[in-house]
């Protein structure tokens, strides 16, 4: 059993002098706080009832233990051998951590003493812990007279408190899971916090109703999720609450009713209680951890789809090798890049345990992705790296995943060429993975060889104004401003790098044939004969209204619908309608900057493709896909069936991704002109078929 150095002090001032010491003169003799205290008095009463005693309070507040001697002696000879056990570094700055979330200020001498640690190693903690805070917008300070604070909103404490748990004791928090499955419970609290009986009613909780409603997470995203519930739970019961203004997530949401029932079966399990906020904020931790399943995305995402259809061009330009028309791509990214991009803009830190080898496994896969990504979500401030590391796995298995067969060659130039360039050029390889070869040449070497086509970059210690290619000027020591130039040099410049390179043992054009060449037959048939029909439903069952005599638009989509019903392509309208508003519901789908509206569902009920147009006759107020109202003049209606092949799929997307392509195709479908969308549509199909099929 883990006890710290401060409830050891307590208990034994509390035996010493037993009904004297009340809360208050514990805290004025400890030099903390009566809520300290306090709270380290419930703690402390679980450890006297695993020795079968208890503590009371008498009348005057004095604190005293009660039960039986021989277990009192108990009680004593395990504080006498109760020395502090071996720490890591990074399980004491999880002490100091804990500690810190748990009190409003602390004496610099009373935290070391506590964490068994000298003052000057406090001091190197907090450096390290106030640099890592600062992604959760958490700031500790340090007041001479005051103490150490740390200040910030109840929300990112939370986050950055299951953050720590999740990216440095991520592999003892999934050990401790399977062993309290297998019914191996520890005598302790895991990593001296998570009580074992609570995480495994949390992790039965989960997975019966997960296995329920047939969602799923991610490993990572199961457990984060496991943690933040816990996180909960302890700052609840440690009076610490969140704030009304804090960032909550619809409540028709489905991830809000989802965590509505895991928290009244978790209430009834554990005996405690969940907030309505906290069920919002448990909400947006599940909403950010969801794994979608690929077909299952809706593909009314027209502004996420173009972003994404943008990122691949962009990439691919990067490696000069088309990506473009690889649909499995696009759908992998589609589905990842929602939660992806909530979790970023919720600051919720994501951990990803492959990072650092997939940076250095693909480190010119990873320059393009994040160079695509800043280029193109603009939005986002700036993408960390566990998040890039998991897109750069989408465009790795695209790639068959091979290795990269690009090296980045570098010459360095200094005046001799021997002693600091040496030095130089392992600081460069050790700073600076993605360059594989580096090269040492004098002035006056360069000068007799000439040509230097055959290096990605020329790093010099001195000025070259005689040579016709860039060179990156560096100081001997290689500062950090030195190494951001490089860095920014080698993301600017991918394209050079791939141009006379190649990407993988085969072209990705080479492999497709090789695919549908080894394949069976009939499948590849049954590809050209989805495409056909989706096309030809499409086409076939695209319609253009002007209903005047409708005001609203839920008028207006159940007219559709109905009319739908009508020529027998689909059948229980009633049922379609609903299912059309519940989408509604979830968010907006209006285009921003459009004047359209795309409203989409996928039903058992509807028998084949549709894709209609309704052309108002005033402008309707509806909610757009970026959260702000959007004025609609033309409702597009998307209707498919609940099961669809990879081709059909496909052809759903393409429609939905190409309303936006361009500032054309924008008019074309906002506009009133009926047959100028026939024939755009018909563009369309004929350049899949010709870039798919004809052509490949």
């Amino acid at each position: 059993m883990y006890i710290t150095s401060r409830e050891k002090s307590i208990i034994e001032l509390i035996i010493k002098t037993s009904g004297k010491h009340t809360a208050l003169s514990i805290a004025t003799q400890l030099n903390v706080s009566v809520r300290t205290v306090q709270r380290d008095l419930k703690s402390i009463e679980k450890i006297l009832q695993s020795f079968e005693l208890n503590l009371t309070r008498n009348t005057h507040e004095g604190l005293s233990i009660d039960g039986k001697n021989e277990q009192v002696f108990r009680l004593v000879q395990h504080l006498m051998g109760n020395h502090p056990i071996d720490q890591t570094p990074q399980e004491r700055k999880l002490h100091l951590l804990l500690a810190l979330l748990q009190e409003e200020s602390y004496k610099t001498q009373v935290l070391a003493g506590d964490l068994g640690i000298s003052i000057t190693t406090l001091t190197t903690y907090l450096d390290e812990l106030t640099e890592w805070l600062k992604n959760f917008n958490i700031v500790i300070t340090r007041k001479r007279g005051v103490g150490i604070e740390l200040a910030g909103t109840e929300e990112n404490k939370r986050k950055a408190q299951a953050a720590y748990f999740l990216h440095f004791f991520n592999e003892e928090l999934i050990e401790s899971l399977f062993l309290l499955q297998e019914g191996k419970f520890p005598e302790a609290k895991i990593l001296d916090y998570f009580d074992p009986e609570y995480l495994l009613a949390i992790d039965g909780v989960l997975n019966s109703t997960f296995n329920r409603v047939h969602s799923r997470l991610a490993d990572s995203g199961y457990i984060g999720l496991i943690v933040h519930i816990y996180v909960t739970l302890q700052r609840n019961e440690s009076q610490f609450f969140l704030e009304k203004d804090f960032k909550k997530i619809s409540e028709l949401s489905d991830e809000n009713n989802l965590m509505n029932k895991i928290g009244k079966e978790l209430s009834t399990k554990l005996e405690v209680s969940f907030t309505i906020d906290d069920i919002s904020y448990l909400a947006a931790i599940l909403k950010g951890s969801k794994l979608h399943a690929a077909d299952a995305v809706p593909y009314d995402s027209v502004l996420l789809g173009q972003l994404i259809r943008n990122l691949i061009k962009d990439v691919s330009a990067q490696l000069q090798i088309d990506l473009t028309m690889d649909f499995p791509l696009y759908q992998g990214l589609l589905a990842h890049m929602e939660p992806s991009l909530f979790r970023i803009k919720q600051e919720m830190g994501l951990y990803n345990p492959l990072t650092e080898d997939i940076k250095r496994k693909y480190p010119v896969l990873f320059l393009a992705v994040k160079t695509s990504l800043e280029k193109g979500f603009t939005e986002i401030k700036e993408f960390p790296e566990d998040e890039i590391a998991f897109i750069v796995l989408h465009f790795g298995s695209a790639l068959v995943l091979r290795e990269e067969e690009i090296s980045i060659r570098a010459l360095i130039v200094c005046p001799t060429g021997i002693g600091t360039s040496k030095m130089l050029a392992s600081r460069i390889k050790k700073e600076i993975i993605e360059i594989e070869t580096v090269e040492i040449k004098t002035i006056k070497d360069i000068q007799q060889q000439g040509s230097l086509k055959n290096y990605d970059v020329i790093i010099s210690t001195v000025r070259l104004p005689y040579i016709d290619s860039d060179y990156i000027l560096v100081s001997p020591l290689l500062s950090e401003e030195n190494i951001l130039n490089i860095r920014n040099y080698l993301r600017k410049n991918i394209e050079n790098f791939t141009k006379n390179k190649r990407y993988g043992s085969h072209s990705a054009h080479k492999d497709t044939v090789t695919k549908k060449e080894d394949g069976e037959l009939k499948e590849v048939l049954q590809e050209l004969k989805d495409a056909q029909q989706s096309i030809e439903s499409i086409m076939d069952n695209f319609r253009f209204y002007r209903l005047p005599h409708l005001k609203g638009h839920p008028e207006i989509i159940e007219e559709m619908v109905r009319m739908a019903e009508a020529e027998e392509l689909l059948m229980g309208a009633d049922d379609v309608v609903e299912s059309l508003k519940e989408r509604e519901k979830k968010g907006g789908l209006g285009i921003p900057g459009t004047g359209m509206g795309l409203f989409h569902t996928r039903h058992k009920n509807v028998k084949e493709l549709i894709f209609q147009v309704a052309h108002l006759d005033e402008y309707r107020l509806v909610k757009g896909m970026d959260g702000n109202d959007v004025h609609m003049k033309n409702l597009l209606l998307m209707l498919a069936p609940e099961e669809l092949s990879v081709k059909q799929q496909e052809i759903v997307s393409l429609i939905s991704s190409s309303l936006i392509e361009s500032n054309e195709s924008i008019m074309i479908f906002s506009s009133s002109d009926e047959e100028m969308i026939n024939r755009r549509l018909e563009a369309i199909f004929l350049d899949y078929l010709y870039t798919n099929l004809i052509k490949g």
